[in-house]
């Protein structure tokens, strides 16, 4: 039996749906009963990461610290999340996505209840970390069911409206967490920002154990093979660097080069080692042989540092500066997630990639311009009008950019390639925490407002150059080509 016979039968199996053909196979392999638990399990990180803007400075008054020290929170989420997702999506690819799927859920209760529990800054981080690697399950194991799925139904293309789904999912999640952050955070304290996660972990746990088929049994295999398929020493490497390079960026701008120094050997051991080992954790050869692949990796980076610095930058800038409450500053930045998920709807239908990446560019180069121009006294409809161009960018770009992963990657890497576009994303994020914890290091002003928004510039024009020279975007590859072709250029 061939490798892609026996990646037709798994996928059988785990669809656990009857059996039919053409279109009507394809509308029941994706029931609202089976992308429902997917589309929370992999919203529960986007939650996360924007839910605890609206509680960094009541955090930072219970704690007795500045405003800038709870960049940590920010930051230990993305570290977490950078190392956690391409982790999972191996596992997902060798012990089984459903199973990784409600490990992380579980995971992320036990992250809820320390958190809401904790009494200092290091208990708090620690909540963070473990809800960081539990959220990381999500998206790359629900790409994982989506990829096997699809191949089941006999889907020559992507599955536009799942993979739109998601988007609209993350971005509605992005949408809603400040704003409830901010009335959970004004009714219940701080708190509340890390407790909310138990009642919807709890249901997404109990979806998926009902309406995702399980994986197929594990087969016995002795423990050096697990940890050879796995790549354990490639991912303590890529943990080992990751973290180093973390604490290099919190030293800044006091540069702590040490961390830096030993962030740039094991960078280089890493690539040594996953050049020689037989089932790489992070395929260096791929991400050299499959240029767009790459190129849609940098931009994911890029859009998502624009977008944090402005979730996290604007919405300290307007409860320290312009004087808002956490509550309305959590409303003010409501019609971003939402129109974000009415633009990316109806495109990801249509599997459009090339003209909503150029749109979303041009919007993240006008937003970014306009931050310029904010002051203490600028009308909150002016700042909704701006966070409306944000939005039309993160619809655009989340949607072109998931396309793109979609098509661009190998079929029998969607988990880890799924894993590493989002670890890209999170250091895209990471250098945003790292940003607003060095331009609001020591105050929230307007200067630092328009200091971010000149950042900000320089990384739009940088994505908008990436969009509009990459040609491989203008026509993506059908689903399941990732295997034929090696990548385009």
């Amino acid at each position: 039996m061939t490798s892609s016979d026996t990646t037709e039968t798994r996928t059988r199996d785990e669809a656990g749906v009857a059996s039919g053909s053409g279109t009507g196979r394809q509308r029941e392999a994706f029931s609202w009963r089976f992308v429902t638990p997917l589309f929370m399990g992999a919203s529960l990180n986007p939650m996360n990461s924007s839910l605890i803007a609206t509680a960094l400075v009541p955090i930072a008054h219970a704690m007795g610290v500045s405003v800038g020290r709870t960049a940590i929170l920010v930051s230990a989420l993305y570290l977490a999340s950078a190392v956690a997702q391409p982790t999972a999506g191996k596992l997902a690819e060798q012990l089984g996505p459903r199973r990784v799927l409600l490990a992380g859920i579980v995971l992320v209760i036990v992250g809820a209840i320390v958190g809401g529990a904790g009494q200092d800054m290091t208990a708090l981080t620690v909540a963070r970390v473990l809800i960081g690697i539990g959220t990381s399950a999500g998206y790359p194991a629900v790409m994982v069911i989506i990829r096997r799925r699809a191949i089941w139904a006999g889907m020559g293309e992507p599955p536009g409206r799942v993979l739109g789904g998601l988007t609209v999912a993350g971005s509605i999640t992005v949408a809603v967490g400040p704003p409830i952050g901010g009335v959970l955070v004004a009714a219940f304290s701080w708190r509340s920002a890390f407790l909310v996660n138990i009642p919807v972990a709890v249901i997404a746990l109990l979806l998926t154990m009902m309406w995702v088929p399980r994986d197929e049994p594990l087969r016995r295999r002795p423990l050096r093979e697990i940890a050879s398929r796995i790549d354990v020493s490639g991912i303590a490497l890529f943990g080992g660097t990751m973290s180093a390079l973390l604490v290099f960026l919190l030293s800044l701008p006091d540069p702590a080069w040490i961390p830096l120094g030993i962030a740039v050997l094991l960078c280089v051991a890493l690539v040594l080692w996953e050049l020689r080992a037989a089932a790489p954790f992070i395929d260096m050869r791929l991400l050299v042989s499959n240029l767009a692949l790459t190129r849609t990796y940098l931009r994911g980076a890029l859009t998502l540092l624009a977008f944090y610095t402005v979730l996290y930058g604007a919405t300290q800038w307007m409860e320290a500066a312009r004087g808002l409450s956490s509550q309305e500053a959590g409303l003010v930045l409501l019609p971003m997630g939402v129109f974000a998920a009415l633009v990316a709807w109806p495109i990801s239908a249509r599997n459009l990639v090339r003209g909503p990446l150029i749109i979303g560019a041009v919007s993240l180069v006008l937003a970014s311009a306009s931050l310029l121009l904010f002051t203490s006294g600028t009308p909150v409809a002016a700042i909704v009008a701006v966070t409306v161009l944000f939005a039309i960018m993160l619809g655009m770009t989340s949607v072109g950019n998931q396309t793109a992963l979609y098509t661009q990657a190998p079929a029998e890497q969607v988990g880890i390639a799924a894993g590493l576009f989002r670890t890209f994303s999170h250091l895209g994020s990471i250098a945003s925490a790292t940003v607003t914890g060095i331009v609001f290091r020591h105050n929230v002003t307007d200067s630092g407002l328009h200091l971010l928004g000149g950042v900000l510039v320089g990384v739009s024009v940088v994505v908008l150059a990436l969009t509009v020279f990459d040609r491989a975007l203008k026509t993506p590859r059908r689903a399941g080509e990732g295997t034929s072709r090696p990548g385009r250029r």
